[in-house]
């Protein structure tokens, strides 16, 4: 049987909802064979991956989501096969997760003047030992009844021009790919049409992607249409980059959303496994 590959996934070390050991049984009962864990800014669950990895006979691909600054914007980078260990990516992540408990103080105080008291007490709790995101905002706003979905919390709280947006100046998009090199790592931009980017500034990133040592580029992920992925694989051709694929799998309750259900990856691509 042909493997199957899932390399962008997230675990309660981020903003995830199951544990990195929930996370790797559930990849194995929907057939993955080969899969990389990505919490944002955070190696922390990948040992305890690493185990229930071995149990159930799945490869696993050490991997971070680092959160990235280009003119303004913040891209998402992953990197797949990284050192967790390595001193930089360490210092680096350091920073970003200083950068993140920030942010999250700050929408928090943004929540109060909307009469929206107790989320920074209350997202903490819920991030426990993993980094807090935007998405734990989203859950304590669902879960207070100040939104009826997750979605909606984003629409009318927290997305920017919205009452709790904080713009964050995440580390520059140069130093993320310097520090996953550093750790013998690929960088890999992430999910490339959900940036709501025209497709010449996106062009420019992609070009600036590569010159800085980029490698690799999402071609395939959990909510990619047919279209998406002809655009994505148009950019991974034009700027030779190896294609990855990954469902940015976050919870369960999400029935259009499966740990290893993607689309083929398109045979004319290079994988981006061919690289670890």
């Amino acid at each position: 049987m042909p493997e199957i590959y899932d390399l962008h996934t997230h675990s309660t070390a981020s903003d995830g909802a199951l544990s990195p050991q929930q996370l790797v049984s559930r990849a194995h009962a929907q057939g993955v064979s080969v899969m990389a864990l990505t919490d944002h800014d955070t190696t922390a669950g990948l040992a305890e991956a690493r185990q229930s990895a071995a149990q159930w006979g799945i490869r696993l691909i050490n991997g971070i989501e680092l959160s990235a600054s280009y003119q303004s914007q913040c891209l998402h980078i992953v990197g797949l096969n990284i050192d967790p260990l390595q001193a930089e990516l360490i210092a680096g992540t350091q920073k970003q997760q200083l950068l993140r408990t920030e942010r999250a103080q700050k929408i928090s105080a943004k929540l109060e003047k909307k009469h929206i008291p107790g989320a920074f007490a209350a997202v903490s709790l819920a991030a426990g030992n993993g980094e807090i995101t935007r998405s734990h905002f989203a859950d304590f706003l669902l879960a207070n009844h100040y939104v009826s979905t997750q979605q909606e919390a984003f629409d009318r709280y927290l997305s920017k021009g919205k009452p709790a947006y904080v713009p964050t100046v995440w580390a520059d998009l140069a130093d993320v790919i310097n520090w996953i090199k550093l750790a013998g790592g690929v960088a890999v931009l992430a999910h490339p049409m959900r940036y709501k980017l025209s497709a010449k500034w996106l062009r420019n990133a992609l070009q600036a992607f590569k010159e800085m040592g980029g490698e690799g580029i999402e071609v395939v992920t959990g909510r990619a249409s047919a279209d998406e992925i002809r655009f994505s694989t148009d950019y991974a051709q034009k700027y030779q980059l190896y294609a990855s694929v990954g469902s940015d799998f976050h919870a369960p309750d999400n029935p259009w959303l499966e740990l290893g259900r993607l689309a083929a990856l398109p045979p004319q691509l290079k994988p981006v496994w061919e690289l670890f």
